[in-house]
Formats: structure tokens, C-alpha cells, sequence
């Protein structure tokens, strides 16, 4: 047999030989079948090796631990008889002993058995032995590294369980601080109902009857007599442990999970945790669409997509958003007075998700299969049936917490806001996106914080259209309330810096305070003297960002009706409190009256709408975006889909989400009816475009278009670049500033859209599954030559160690782009679908919500060709961006 060689090289490589190589790979099989015949399960690849028995216990993995310790032991004797100093032995034990003892610690000690901890605890005493030292137990040790671990939690505010262990430190000093005003304070005392009167040599007469702090605050055996005198203190304390504990070991788990996260992006991705916040979301999709290819991560499909990696994430979210848009779920109620108001709170939701997707008895068997009896026709009024009784419980289990619940709620809005309220009243007339708002809004297979970014972008126009709503009577009423309280306070502050005195008088406090409350409130009814009044280009500001609006809105924008149709997409924190206080009495009625009625048609949806994906599972089928499946004939699909009206999604929710999408994956290959589509987008851009303005006189009359045409905007740094670009004022009319403030026309819209979007290099490039590969790179030639003047303006000043940064830059300026192309196909998109819907109907009227009914054929199959995405397009055409508004 030939000698296994090694190869000494320079700076102390070793370079393995074939002989060796194969050595290695012979003996590779003989290994695992040493570790299975020693009922080892599991072994992690990392220096200090993690042992799981077949019985998930740990004994094997603390025996080889504390055999390591012992051996070390004899080096720790050897230097105690050399005599060397106790300081230096402990240094070594710590170093070389408990370093071997506690690896891992964390998740392994907390399921060892006494027997295990006794083995431990006998080396720690051997070494107490040697060292003549006291050393730490592995018990405190255990607990320290704990206390640790939840205390880097807790400061990481980008941390994942951040806000569990947030929530329970929150629950934890509610439940307490509560308990302690209702048992533990002499409220007679603190309101001078009844006089003290202290005793000493050393107080004067005042002192003696002034009421200190500690007065007002019985002792703790008299607080905790009179908790233990009161039986329904001590149920509520017990409910309130009973949930702690359960949110206590929810936190443990998302703890282990991150943790295994946390390992994956390390050890199989190479994204250290100090360089994660620097990657985009794309540049960690194509590491693990690499790693996939690599190590076969996924067994049932070669090769991942993207679109695989967002149904994987966005499974349940998907259906949630398709049931939304099927006006399926019972969030709209018609009532008295009232009309028609939108209702969906954070409990709510939490209902519907235990119901359909992770609780018991819920449609899904695990996290990726729905169960098979909901796919089957045959059976669907016995589903129904069932579903409707697990409806039933759900809400009278919600009816009989409603009290517990409504108690937590109007505490924890207490302690969260009155201090906010106090310091900020006018931050509840601050406004914020309603959650069916996100529902509502949110595109298929958008990732949160895809959609966050968006809806981020569009708060400040639709905060802009929303406050262009201004009475006039309540105006002239706020203007006079302000005036008045504001008097009244000036003379109050003015008496207070004359004598401060004046601040002992009863309420004079509450008056001030008071005052000032009012004031803030009535000021946020003033309108701006400077405001402009176009409701029209308002709103088409806010469908750049937002993507979706009701065809009404369309010419309506001036209407209090519209307006208050977008109150429930973008409704007020103090509605939102509101909601969420009424959200415990509200939610039992719903699920028991309104959703069992509709547990026929969930079942239906269910199983209509679900299909198999290898290496996915079950999603939902308007999360794969099929025009011919899902598209809408009034959406620029006419002729491509074979959609009923069942099928076709509303208001173009499966033609916007392919576009969105699309440009957002640029690499991602979709099938040949989707491919088809955007294609017949793109030559209805260039038919367009042709009778429209040319982009470069919408280019020279755009603000900033110097400073963009110039040489030295090639400098810019892309994030000040695309700020300057993006940035355009609401108010600036279509068109020059000379012409008159007017609202642009729906043609002159379109003819704009469409010459912007026909003047970017992505629109002038075919798209089809077999030149896939030739856009990519030309797709990369139009990244680097928009943002190489940038780079190489600061790669000069940026160290080696920094220069990275420069293609994350670049990640982060498409992506940004991306976002801008997004808003004018949408603006371009709703234009067209208005002109074709007004051509059919006439003008003023739309399209009405269609009902969900049973449809029984769900066996439709996809098929799927290469195709190539949106090619990347230049700075210079989103110029004139904020010229279509």
C-alpha cells in the first residue's frame, strides 16, 4: 500500500495528497457507521461538538465533555507542583478546563440529568483541590450566561425577540404595578382625606403634619394581607402567570430558533452577524440560490427560485392577501349611523390565523401541507360543518376571556400612551396604516419590510391629500378655542413666574395642563395658509407609492367619500387605540356571527385555490402570479387569461404583483403567460409613447434637471442622487411652472408614463426565456455604468477594508430604482385600465365588488419556461418622476 504523504509548503500550508484524499473519503462511511452504532443522532461541525442521543437526550454529549475535563486535570496537577502561583492555576483552569465544560452551555445544561451535573460538579471540586481557590458552579455559570444572552436580547433593539422579551418585561410590571395601586396605597392619605402627624424631637410643627411618599404606601406585610384577603386578586394574578409563563416559553423558542438562523446565515451562507445589516435582501437570496445548487439544501428540486424562496416565507401571508381581496373575510360591517366601517385589529387577525392556519383543528396539517380531506369536493358541507364548529368555540372561548383581555388592553394603553399623550398630545391625531390597509395594499409575494419601504414612502402624500380636507366651520371653531385657552394660559404662566405660590392653588396644575392639551388639539385642525387645493394630483402622489386604489376614486378625489375611504387604509393612532380597546368585545360577535356563515366559501377557497409546488408544498395559486389563471381582462390581460370572474383577481392585484415582482427579482424566470404579459405591457408603452412629450423636454422643465444633465451630477453619491431626484415637491403642477395649477388630464397622464418609461433601456429590450442570458449581463453593464462616476468619486477616499461597501451601494440604488420603475407602471397601468374601463361603461361608473361563490374545478397545472426579468434602468429618466402628478 503506497505511504500517505504530506507536502510541507511555505508559511506552514499542508497540502494533502490523492492518497490522502481518498483515505479520508474511504473512511468516511466507517464513521457514520460508528456514530449510528453509539445511538449518536446528531453531531455539529464546529470545534466543540454537539452530541443528541436517538432519546434527544444529552448524556453521551456531558460524558465526552467531562472525560475531556479529567484528562486536563494532570496539567493542572503538574503546575501546582511546580509550585506556580494560585492566580495562575485558576488563569489555566478557566482557560483550558471550564472553557470545556461550559461550551454550548446554553443549550445543553438546562436538559442534563443529576447524574451529568453530579460528574461535572466532581471535576470542579478536584480542581478546587488543586487550586486552593473557590470556583464558580456550572450551575451559576449556566444562569450567568442566561441573564447575558436575554440582556444582549433586550439592548438589540434589531434583534428578532426583541420585542418578546420587551412584551413580557412590559406584562411583568403591568400585572405588578396594578396589583400594588389597588392593595398597596392608602389613597386617604394621599389625597389628604386624613391628617398625619409624625412624632419626633427633631421636626419642627410644619414637618409634622406634611405628608411624605412612604405615608401613602402601606407596609408589605399589610399589602400582601390584604392581596391574600382578596380571592379575585389572586385569580387574576394566577391568569396573569399562567400567560407570562406561556409567552416565556414562546420567547425560548424564537430564541433557539434565531439561534439555528443565526448559524445558517454564518456557517452555510459566510454572512458574519456584524456584516449582515450591510446585505441586501437580493444579495442573500443569491447565496442561498447558490447554496442550493451546491449542497442540495431542498431534495426535491435541483435548483430554487426566488419565487420558491418567497412561497416558502410568505405562505399563509399570501392567502391572507387573497382572501382580502375576495372580500372574504367578515372586516367590512354596516353599522347604524355609522355606515360602512372596516374593523381588523391585531386580535382579530390572530384569530383568523389561529383558526385557518397553526391552530388545533385548523385547514393546515403542518407549516407546508394543507390537510388532503380540504382538497376533496366530495365531503365540503361536512368540512363546512366542522369548520363552523371550530368558528363557534373560537368565539365563545373569546367571549369568556373578553374581561381578562379587556383589562390587559386598557391597562397596557394606559401605561404605553399617557405618558406619550402628556408630552405629545398631538400625536394622537397622527396618522399610521391600518392593518387592512397593509392587507389591502400589500402586493403578492412582498416581503414585510419590501412592504414597509413602500408604504414608508407614501405617508407623506397621503398625509399631504388627507389634510387637504379642511372645514371651514371647525377651522374658524379651532382658531377661536385656541385663542381663548391660549390667553387663559399665558395669564396663568405669567402669575406663576410672578409668585410661585400660585402653583400651591388646588387644580391650578390641571388647568395648565389641561389648557395646553387643548391647545395642541385644536391647532391640528388650522389649516396651512400656504396649502394649494389639487385633491387629484394628491391622490395620484399617493398611488405612485401605494399602488392600489378603487376605480371611483378616479375623478372623485375632491369628495369626503373617497376621503373617507382612505381613512380606512390610513386611519388616525387614536382610531387605531380605539379599535384595539374594542377589539375584545368586538371580535367574539364576528367570529360567531359573521365567519361561520362564511365557512363554506373558506373551504371552497381552500381548495380552489391551493396547489402543490415540489419543494414549496401547498400555496396559495394567486401567489404564483399566472395570468391565464388569475389575470383580469380590464388589467391589460384581455385575451391572455381564461379567468372567470371567480378566478380573476380584484383591482389587478395579479398584474400589478407580476410587475412588482418582477422588477424586483430581475434574475427570476417567470412562465410563458406571465412573460407574454409583460411583454404586451411593454410594446402598449412604446404604442403610447409615441404620442406623447418627449423626455427631454420633460427633462428640461423638471427642478434639478441642471444638476442632472451636468457633468458633475456624475459624481453624486447614489443616495443623494436618487434623494434629489425623488424628492419633488407634492405641489409643483404637471408641467412647467409657468402653466397654471391645474390637475393633468388621464392622456396626458398615460402619454407622460408611458415616454418615461419607453426613454429607460429596460423598455427597449425584448424579453424571452432564450436571450435570458444576454440581458443578464446587460442588465449588469447598465448597473455599473449608472453608478460607476459615484463610486469611483469615493473609492479614492474609502480604505481597503471599506471598499465593499461600494457594491452594497449598488445593491441599494437598483433596488431604489426598482421601487421608482414600480410607481409610474402603476400610475401607467391604472391610467389605461381607466380608459378601457370608461370606454366599455362610460364615465363615473366602476367596477362592483364581486362575491365569492363555490367553483369547483381546481386542477389547473402550471407550466414554466426561462425568461428573463426587467433590465435595470437609468437615473436619468426619473427626473421627471414627480412631472406626472
Amino acid at each position: 500500500m503506497e505511504t500517505v504523504t504530506l507536502r510541507s509548503w511555505p508559511f506552514g500550508l499542508v497540502v494533502m495528497t490523492h492518497v490522502y484524499l481518498l483515505f479520508l473519503v474511504l473512511h468516511v462511511p466507517i464513521t457514520e457507521r460508528t456514530r449510528h452504532s453509539c445511538n449518536v443522532l446528531h453531531r455539529d461541525l464546529k470545534p466543540q461538538n454537539l452530541l443528541i442521543n436517538r432519546d434527544l437526550s444529552w448524556s453521551r454529549h456531558t460524558n465526552s465533555l467531562a472525560k475531556k475535563a479529567r484528562q486536563r486535570l494532570y496539567h493542572l496537577r503538574r503546575l501546582r507542583d511546580f509550585r506556580l502561583p494560585s492566580k495562575v492555576l485558576w488563569n489555566f483552569y478557566t482557560c483550558t478546563i471550564e472553557s470545556i465544560l461550559t461550551g454550548n452551555i446554553t443549550v445543553w445544561f438546562g436538559n442534563s440529568t443529576k447524574q451529568d451535573r453530579q460528574a461535572f460538579q466532581r471535576v470542579v471540586h478536584s480542581a478546587e483541590r488543586i487550586t486552593h481557590t473557590e470556583l464558580p458552579d456550572l450551575q451559576t455559570i449556566y444562569y450567568k450566561r442566561c441573564q447575558t444572552k436575554a440582556r444582549k436580547i433586550v439592548k438589540d433593539l434589531t434583534h428578532p425577540n426583541n420585542r418578546l422579551f420587551t412584551l413580557l418585561r412590559q406584562f411583568l410590571f403591568v400585572v405588578t404595578f396594578t396589583t400594588f395601586l389597588f392593595n398597596c396605597v392608602e389613597y386617604d392619605v394621599l389625597f389628604a382625606n386624613r391628617a398625619v402627624n409624625h412624632t419626633g424631637q427633631s421636626l419642627n410643627l410644619l414637618d409634622r403634619s406634611k405628608v411624605t411618599l412612604p405615608d401613602a404606601i402601606l407596609p408589605s406585610q399589610q399589602c400582601m394581607e390584604r392581596i391574600q384577603g382578596n380571592s379575585w386578586i389572586i385569580f387574576l394574578l394566577i391568569m396573569a402567570a399562567i400567560f407570562w409563563i406561556y409567552r416565556l416559553g414562546k420567547v425560548i423558542c424564537n430564541v433557539l430558533s434565531y439561534w439555528e438562523i443565526r448559524q445558517f446565515y454564518i456557517k452555510a451562507l459566510k454572512i458574519r452577524m456584524d456584516e449582515l445589516c450591510n446585505f441586501s435582501w437580493q444579495e442573500v437570496q443569491v447565496r442561498l440560490i447558490s447554496l442550493q445548487r451546491e449542497q442540495q439544501m431542498c431534495i426535491h428540486k435541483k435548483e430554487l427560485t426566488e419565487l420558491d424562496i418567497y412561497h416558502r416565507i410568505l405562505r399563509f401571508k399570501n392567502y391572507t392577501v387573497a382572501m382580502i381581496n375576495k372580500s372574504l373575510l367578515p372586516v367590512r360591517l354596516h353599522l347604524p349611523f355609522l355606515g360602512d366601517v372596516v374593523f381588523l385589529t391585531q386580535g382579530l387577525k390572530y384569530n383568523f390565523e389561529l383558526i385557518l392556519f397553526w391552530g388545533p383543528g385548523s385547514l393546515f396539517q403542518n407549516k407546508w401541507n394543507l390537510h388532503p380531506k380540504y382538497k376533496r369536493a366530495g365531503n365540503r358541507l361536512e368540512l363546512a360543518r366542522q369548520l363552523s364548529r371550530i368558528i363557534l368555540l373560537a368565539g365563545v372561548a373569546n367571549l369568556l376571556l373578553c374581561p381578562f383581555v379587556l383589562v390587559w388592553q386598557v391597562l397596557y394603553a394606559f401605561f404605553s400612551y399617557a405618558e406619550v399623550i402628556k408630552r405629545e398630545p398631538g400625536s394622537l391625531g397622527a396618522r399610521r396604516w391600518s392593518l387592512y390597509g397593509r392587507l389591502y395594499l400589500r402586493h403578492f409575494n412582498e416581503l414585510d419590510h419590501e412592504l414597509q419601504g413602500r408604504l414608508g414612502r407614501g405617508y407623506k402624500p397621503a398625509a399631504r391629500y388627507m389634510n387637504a380636507f379642511v372645514s371651514p366651520l371647525l377651522a374658524v371653531l379651532a382658531r377661536n378655542v385656541a385663542f381663548f385657552s391660549g390667553s387663559i394660559l399665558a395669564v396663568l404662566i405669567a402669575l406663576t413666574v410672578y409668585d410661585e405660590d400660585v402653583l400651591t392653588v388646588q387644580h391650578i396644575l390641571t388647568a395648565i395642563t389641561v389648557l395646553g392639551v387643548v391647545i395642541t388639539i385644536t391647532r391640528s385642525f388650522i389649516p396651512d395658509e400656504h396649502m394649494v387645493w389639487c385633491p387629484e394630483q394628491l391622490l395620484q402622489c399617493v398611488l405612485a407609492h401605494i399602488h392600489y386604489m378603487p376605480d371611483h376614486w378616479k375623478g372623485s378625489a375632491h369628495k369626503s367619500e373617497t376621503r373617507d375611504e382612505m381613512a380606512q387604509l390610513f386611519q388616525y393612532k387614536a382610531v387605531f387605540i380605539l379599535e384595539e380597546l374594542l377589539s375584545p368585545i368586538v371580535t367574539p360577535f364576528i367570529l360567531i356571527f359573521l365567519l361561520r356563515n362564511k365557512s363554506l366559501e373558506i373551504i371552497d377557497f381552500f381548495r380552489n385555490f391551493t396547489v402543490e409546488v415540489v419543494g414549496v408544498g401547498d400555496i396559495c395559486s394567486f401567489a404564483q402570479m399566472d395570468i391565464r389563471r388569475h389575470g383580469n381582462p380590464q388589467w391589460m390581460s384581455e385575451g391572455q387569461t381564461e379567468a372567470s370572474v371567480y378566478q380573476q383577481a380584484e383591482n389587478g392585484k395579479t398584474e400589478l404583483s407580476l410587475m412588482h415582482f418582477t422588477l424586483k427579482n430581475p434574475r427570476w424566470q417567470p412562465p410563458q403567460d406571465s412573460s407574454f404579459f409583460i411583454s404586451h405591457v411593454r410594446e402598449k408603452v412604446q404604442q403610447d409613447a409615441q404620442g406623447g412629450p418627449s423626455p427631454q423636454l420633460l427633462l428640461s422643465e423638471a427642478p434639478l434637471c441642471t444638476s442632472l444633465l451636468s457633468n458633475e451630477s456624475a459624481t453624486t453619491a447614489p443616495d443623494s442622487l436618487l434623494a434629489s431626484v425623488l424628492a419633488h415637491p407634492i405641489l409643483t403642477a404637471p408641467g412647467a411652472a409657468a402653466r397654471s395649477r391645474h390637475c393633468a388630464s388621464s392622456g396626458s397622464v398615460t402619454s407622460a408614463a408611458a415616454s418615461v418609461l419607453a426613454s429607460l433601456p429596460s423598455s427597449q429590450q425584448p424579453h424571452a426565456g432564450r436571450t435570458s442570458h444576454h440581458h443578464h449581463h446587460h442588465y449588469h453593464h447598465h448597473l455599473e455604468s449608472a453608478t460607476y462616476h459615484s463610486e469611483r468619486a469615493v473609492a479614492n477616499s474609502m480604505s481597503a477594508s471599506d471598499s465593499k461597501l461600494i457594491g452594497q451601494s449598488s445593491s441599494a440604488l437598483l433596488s431604489e430604482f426598482a421601487s421608482a420603475e414600480m410607481s409610474l407602471h402603476a400610475i401607467y397601468m391604472h391610467e389605461v385600465h381607466q380608459q378601457k374601463f370608461q370606454s366599455q361603461h362610460g364615465p363615473g361608473q366602476f367596477q362592483p365588488t364581486v362575491p365569492m361563490r363555490d367553483f369547483a374545478d381546481s386542477s389547473d397545472k402550471y407550466d414554466s419556461i426561462t425568461y428573463h426579468g426587467w433590465g435595470f434602468m437609468m437615473p436619468e429618466g426619473y427626473a421627471i418622476f414627480h412631472k406626472l402628478f
